[in-house]
């Protein structure tokens, strides 16, 4: 089991080296270290995502809950708000809303 789940985590990492310019795989890697529990490897990759690529929506209200989770909750208000202007700025209003609700729940 440990393999396999090992497995899953390298072969995202390939994905995002064969895909530099694509946020999706980087996401995938996230959300993978977030699903094993890996909380401060999802915060590093997430903070990647936001350096590279910072208009890429998703990001946002993930890498506030995995802050959450690691008890930083001024970072999280912070990750939220930022997501929180990126969706109005691109139109976003129910990306919007949920990052809103989000910061406002902390």
């Amino acid at each position: 089991m440990e393999e396999r789940l090992n497995d899953r985590v390298d072969s995202l990492k390939q994905f995002v080296d064969e895909s530099p310019d694509d946020p999706l795989p980087r996401y995938g890697l996230a959300m993978e270290y977030r699903r094993l529990g890996q909380l401060e490897a999802s915060d590093e990759v997430f903070r990647q995502i936001r350096e590279r690529f910072p208009d890429y929506l998703p990001q946002y209200l993930i890498h506030g809950q995995v802050l959450e989770s690691l008890d930083r909750q001024d970072a999280a208000r912070e990750a939220y708000t930022l997501g929180l202007e990126k969706a109005e700025a691109a139109g976003e209003a129910h990306a919007a809303r949920e990052l809103e609700a989000a910061r406002d729940a902390l």
